[in-house]
């Protein structure tokens, strides 16, 4: 039997699955379409398939596999639950996670709550030029606090962390203008070739922010680890009047609140940017392993962990 985890960070949900204690791992096809199978169908799905595996250089490897079966180079929050694993695995607290693009740096944190364990993450590389997003707009090499009629009113901001994230500081979120400008962006357009997260961010006061997200290969989220960290780093840059450097960002979100760590750099691609949230384990799945090489989630057996009522007292205790 192979036993993988429901988990999330912020209510931004995901499956585990550890290749490494398969007698044989599974093809990207199979992977592809076991996440598709997971987000859809099992325990009301998920953001995606977190794929844990060996690395040579670091303690694992993290694979992230979106709901539609899209890869992604990286995923915040995903890589804070994926820390936990790991850590429970090999008992140790700080260490390094290989993922697509690079090798970050991981550690626990103090837990958030009681029964609520948490994780610092780093989120990098950091590039807003446009072939790292990539996109494309008029004869701009950067996109920071620009007015682009085409995607409406007020100004946009894009960076790339690694994954790419276009920006908007707004007083009020609406929901309807940020679906139909990440529907947009996220289909074939001429701006984004490769699609790209939206967020927009209302700032609450000094470090202090709400940040909804509409995910590239995933739609609304409840939270979304890049783009809150993507968000942090454009707020220290363009609102430094309410960004204290000695202190941490607390960044709301529908799913709960995280905090991040924002160290500016004069070059600002070269600043430090760390997540810090929750990981938290909801269930565990017990599937035949030849099933789940035949996509078969027939026949499983899930138990709950009890945690998730520990998470929800966290997020009664913040409002």
């Amino acid at each position: 039997m192979v036993k993988l985890l429901k988990v999330h960070g912020s209510e931004n949900q995901f499956f585990i699955l550890d290749q490494s204690l398969l007698d044989k791992p599974l093809t990207d096809t199979e992977i592809k379409q076991l996440a598709i199978n997971l987000c859809q169908n099992v325990l009301n799905g998920a953001d995606g398939l977190l794929v844990v595996d060996t690395s040579i250089d670091c303690l694992g490897k993290m694979r992230v596999i979106n709901a539609d079966g899209s890869e992604a180079k990286m995923c915040g929050n995903g890589l804070r639950t994926v820390s936990r694993y790991l850590s429970d695995k090999y008992q140790l607290n700080e260490f390094k996670v290989e993922t697509l693009e690079s090798n970050l740096a991981v550690k626990r944190a103090k837990d958030f709550y009681s029964g609520v364990p948490a994780f610092s993450v780093e989120i990098s590389p950091i590039s807003f030029q446009k072939d790292a997003l990539p996109f494309s707009y008029r004869d701009l090499n950067e996109m920071i606090d620009q007015e682009v009629p085409e995607f409406g009113n007020g100004t946009y901001s894009a960076v790339a962390v690694p994954n790419p994230h276009l920006i908007k500081f707004v007083e009020e979120i609406d929901h309807d203008e940020l679906n139909n400008l990440g529907t947009k962006l996220n289909a074939k357009n001429p701006y984004f070739p490769e699609g790209v997260n939206v967020s927009f961010c209302k700032i609450l006061g000094t470090n202090k922010l709400f940040v909804q997200t509409f995910e590239r290969g995933v739609g609304f989220t409840n939270a979304c680890g890049t783009g809150m960290s993507a968000t942090s780093l454009l707020f220290a840059i363009l609102h430094n009047k309410q960004f204290d450097s000695t202190k941490d960002i607390s960044v709301y979100n529908p799913g709960g609140m995280v905090k991040t760590n924002i160290q500016l750099n004069t070059d600002k691609e070269k600043s430090l940017i760390k997540l810090i949230g929750n990981a938290t384990f909801t269930h565990e799945i017990n599937i035949d392993e030849q099933k789940l090489h035949e996509n078969d989630l027939t026949n499983i057996s899930i138990t709950q962990t009890g945690e998730e009522s520990d998470y929800q007292a966290f997020v009664q205790s913040i409002k």
